[in-house]
């Protein structure tokens, strides 16, 4: 394969890389060093460091690069699509071999990848999905299935509930409007619970998958209700979170004015999104009822796909990878131990 050339065009285009990514060179591995050929260069755009589980996700990511040796150029967005859209283009200036990306939002990508496009840099859209009305703008995506989790979590409180009678009040913690794991969370659930009348959303407010926010939403709740967990005087039976630092976050507040969840008295099934190691904690205690995995180790499977892409190889435009689910039914020792 002929060595393809990469030089700046400027200083100034230099300065602005330098700004812009956080460069992560993966050692060769010993196999590319014999055969003398040049590592592929991938430009990967993360959202952020906003929980321990985002923080092993680009671990994973940063890890599989240096194993599979790739030359990692690695850029934090701080939770900024602008941000993210100025490392993409970086990226092609730099005249990376693969793109790949974690999207805040699913919509607003269609110029850049236009650009990667006509650049002829493929491009791999990771974790959270986009919405384009150019399906050709990207090459593959790789990651979970939201819309599936929602259901998931859904199936758990009808399986639960059954024969229950009466009706259960639902109060829903959002993540990011407009990401594909909140939107698609969102409506896998509504569209489960959609089979049995019984259960209402009675409340909903997004927390943007931040902890702090999580307790934030909490308190504005217990403070206007004279610390009962309550909207509009009806009480609260379930709690359904789009992710585990939002509802640690929030079982935080209910604890510190002596509310509890989960397998106790008070009667509050928790249902949320991640497998965290705290929410897996929190699941053996009995303050949460069932913990939806959403896999951040994604790591080799972009790497692979990364290098297919690399070489000119088609890659499957969509993958899945398999998660669990996790109840207060199950043998929780089984649970392999977290490392986020």
């Amino acid at each position: 394969m002929q060595k393809k050339v990469r030089t700046m065009k400027s200083a100034g285009v230099l300065i602005v890389i330098s700004l812009l990514l956080t460069i992560s060179a993966g050692c060769k591995n010993k196999q590319v060093a014999q055969q003398g050929e040049n590592p592929v260069l991938l430009g990967f755009s993360q959202i952020g460091a906003e929980s321990a589980w985002r923080t092993y996700n680009s671990k994973s990511i940063q890890k599989a690069a240096e194993e599979n040796g790739i030359q990692l150029l690695f850029s934090n967005a701080e939770q900024k699509q602008e941000n993210q859209i100025k490392a993409i283009r970086s990226f092609i200036v730099y005249r990376v071999d693969v793109i790949a990306f974690v999207p805040i939002v699913q919509d607003g990508w269609d110029n850049v990848l236009r650009e990667a496009k006509n650049a002829h840099i493929p491009v791999i859209v990771c974790d959270r999905k986009i919405r384009t009305k150019d399906e050709s703008l990207y090459a593959a995506y790789i990651g979970t299935d939201s819309v599936e989790e929602g259901r998931k979590a859904a199936r758990f409180l009808l399986q639960k509930y059954e024969g229950a009678g009466g009706t259960h009040s639902i109060l829903e913690l959002r993540g990011t409007d407009g990401s594909s794991a909140s939107d698609g969370r969102a409506q896998g659930f509504r569209e489960e619970l959609s089979k049995n009348k019984a259960f209402r959303i009675i409340y909903s407010e997004s927390g943007n998958f931040i902890r702090s926010r999580g307790r934030e939403i909490a308190r504005n709740i217990l403070d206007a209700n004279n610390d009962a967990l309550q909207i509009g005087g009806e009480k609260i039976d379930i709690i359904f979170s789009a992710n585990d630092g939002m509802t640690l976050g929030f079982l935080e507040e209910l604890a510190s004015r002596g509310i509890a969840t989960g397998n106790q008295e008070s009667g509050i099934t928790v249902v949320t999104v991640d497998a965290q190691q705290e929410a897996i904690d929190k699941l053996r205690s009995g303050d949460i009822n069932c913990v939806i995995e959403c896999k951040p180790d994604i790591g080799q499977e972009v790497m692979d796909a990364a290098k297919k892409l690399a070489a000119g190889e088609r890659v499957p435009r969509l993958l899945h990878v398999e998660e669990e689910i996790f109840t207060e039914n199950d043998d929780l020792l089984r649970i392999a131990p977290r490392n986020y």
